[in-house]
């Protein structure tokens, strides 16, 4: 699980899990991340988390919020980041994130890059009393609808799958227990799901869901 150390002069003050998919941080006692000081505003930042992915976004803070001394609205966080606000650094701390965790697709707009490999990876044969809900979800795909890539499938074999146009629309499929669940994730365009507006809080996909992103519509399948 995703942690942030918050530490002043070197000494660390405090150890915070990222458990929820939503973690603010901020001067104010209701905040999930308290720093009590004036440099810090009352609702300073955001964390959100989009499966194994947490996104920093600063919430128009006086201040300004910083990664590894760079200011920043909105970033994807990398293992051993350090978040600085005002004195103080938030190392983040993520040791999860490996090959499993890639991005599998980034579409452009009309475009979308080469296919998954024509030799999926095969599921690990199941022990005995195992539950099959996994291989049902291994075989859950996304068919592009329209632009230059209409008609390709695009297998949804790893954890988190992340769709859209950096900057522009992102959202991630996220591969849970009961199924896969859509959110948006970047980007001032919010993708649509049967012509709703989805938001940062995640939402079930169901067999035919239509997605559009981007320009571009899309449909999740699974068998």
């Amino acid at each position: 699980m995703p942690k942030m150390i918050v530490s002043i002069d070197g000494v660390v003050i405090k150890e915070v899990q990222l458990s929820k998919d939503r973690t603010t941080l901020g001067r104010r006692p209701y905040n999930d991340i308290v720093i009590d000081n004036l440099a810090v505003s009352g609702e300073h930042a955001v964390l959100q988390m989009a499966g194994s992915e947490v996104y920093l976004e600063d919430l128009n803070s006086t201040n300004g919020t910083y990664v590894n001394g760079k200011a920043v609205k909105k970033q994807l966080l990398q293992n051993s980041d350090t978040v600085e606000i005002g004195k103080y650094k938030i190392k983040y701390i993520n040791e999860a994130t490996g090959p499993a965790f890639e991005k599998t697709m980034i579409m452009k707009a009309g475009s979308i890059v080469p296919p998954a490999p024509a030799r999926p990876v095969p599921d690990p044969a199941p022990g005995p009393g195992a539950a099959q809900p996994e291989t049902a979800q291994a075989k859950a795909a996304i068919k592009v609808l329209s632009g230059a890539a209409a008609g390709r499938e695009v297998a949804l074999l790893k954890v988190v799958t992340t769709i859209g146009k950096p900057g522009v629309a992102v959202a991630a499929i996220t591969r849970r227990p009961h199924g896969f669940v859509v959110a948006h994730v970047d980007g001032a365009n919010k993708p649509t799901l049967n012509g709703t507006t989805i938001s940062a809080e995640p939402v079930t996909l169901k067999h035919g869901d239509l997605l559009e992103l981007a320009g571009t519509q899309m449909q999740f399948v699974q068998n």
